[in-house]
C-alpha cells in the first residue's frame, strides 16, 4: 500500500435513506487517492425494527414475518433507487433475508440472546451489500467484506468478547491483500462470529468498536466516525447553545467523558485505539 489506511465509520444516521447514502459519494470523493476501510452500520431504524422480529417470533405473536416482509420491502426500494433494478444486488439482499427466514421456520431458541444475535446482525449485512453496489456503480474500488470471516468473537451472545490474537491473523490474512490490491473496503460494524461460526454481536456502540478494531488490526492511520456534528464538543448540542469544539483531546480525557456519560464515543471502543 503506498498511503497509510484511514478507517470511515458510517452509523445508522449517515445511511439513513436514499439521500444520506448518496452523500457518501461527496464525503468519499475527497479521499480517492487514499487506502480506505469503511464500517458501515444498519440503515436506519433496521436494527429497532429487526429487534421487533425477534420479539415478535420469541413470543409466537404471529406477525413475525410480517414485520420482516416490511423490512424487506424497505431494503429493495431504497436498493432501487439507488441502483435501479440490479439482479446482482437483489439477489445477493434476498440470500441474505434466507438468514431470517430460516430462523422464523423454526420454534423459537431458548438462548433468546442466540436468536437475537442471529437476526438483528442482518441489518448490517444488508446496509453493506447496498451501499458497496451502489459506490461501485459510483466508479469507486469496492470490495465487501464480512466482518464476520475477521472478528472471532467467545460465545457471549449480545456482548461478544473479542479473541484478540486469531482476530488479528485473520484481518491481515484477508484485509491487507485487499487493501494492497488498490480496493477499499466495504464491511459492517457490530458484528463477529464464534469458533463455530456462530453470528454474534459486539453489544453498545459496536460497530464504532468494529473500527477500531479494524484499525489496530491492520495499524491503520487513523479512525473518523462521521457525525452530523463538526467534531467532539464539551457539551450536547441539542441542550447547550454554545458548546465548544475540541480541536484535540487525549486518549485519557475521551476515555473519561464517556465513562461519566457523553454519548459521542464508547470507552471499549477507544482502547484498542490507544
Amino acid at each position: 500500500m503506498e498511503n497509510p489506511v484511514k478507517v470511515f465509520k458510517f452509523g445508522g444516521a449517515s445511511v439513513k435513506d436514499v439521500e444520506s447514502i448518496k452523500h457518501l459519494e461527496n464525503i468519499l470523493s475527497s479521499f480517492r487517492e487514499d487506502s480506505i476501510v469503511m464500517v458501515i452500520s444498519a440503515i436506519g431504524k433496521t436494527t429497532n425494527a429487526l429487534e421487533e422480529v425477534v420479539h415478535a417470533h420469541a413470543q409466537q405473536t404471529g406477525n413475525a414475518i410480517e414485520k420482516l416482509e416490511a423490512i424487506k420491502q424497505y431494503h429493495y426500494q431504497i436498493a432501487e433507487a439507488l441502483c435501479g433494478v440490479d439482479e446482482e444486488l437483489f439477489a445477493s439482499i434476498n440470500d441474505t433475508f434466507v438468514e431470517i427466514d430460516w430462523v422464523l421456520e423454526e420454534d423459537p431458541e431458548e438462548n433468546f440472546d442466540y436468536m437475537y444475535d442471529q437476526i438483528v446482525s442482518v441489518g448490517e449485512l444488508l446496509s453493506t451489500r447496498i451501499v458497496a453496489a451502489f459506490l461501485k456503480k459510483m466508479d469507486f474500488p469496492i470490495e465487501w467484506m464480512d466482518a464476520r470471516d475477521i472478528i472471532r468473537t467467545d460465545n457471549i451472545y449480545r456482548e461478544g468478547w473479542v479473541q484478540w490474537d486469531e482476530t488479528v491473523n485473520k484481518a491481515r490474512k484477508v484485509m491487507l491483500p485487499i487493501l494492497e490490491s488498490g480496493k477499499w473496503i466495504v464491511s459492517q460494524g457490530f458484528i463477529g462470529s464464534t469458533s463455530e461460526n456462530f453470528t454474534t454481536t459486539l453489544g453498545r456502540e459496536g460497530s464504532d468498536y468494529t473500527a477500531a478494531i479494524f484499525a489496530y488490526c491492520i495499524g491503520a492511520e487513523s479512525v473518523t466516525i462521521w457525525k452530523d456534528v463538526p467534531g467532539v464538543l464539551n457539551a450536547d448540542p441539542r441542550y447547550f447553545e454554545n458548546a465548544l469544539l475540541l480541536n484535540q483531546i487525549s486518549y485519557r480525557e475521551a476515555i473519561e467523558l464517556a465513562f461519566y456519560g457523553a454519548s459521542v464515543i464508547h470507552p471499549k471502543t477507544l482502547q484498542p485505539l490507544q
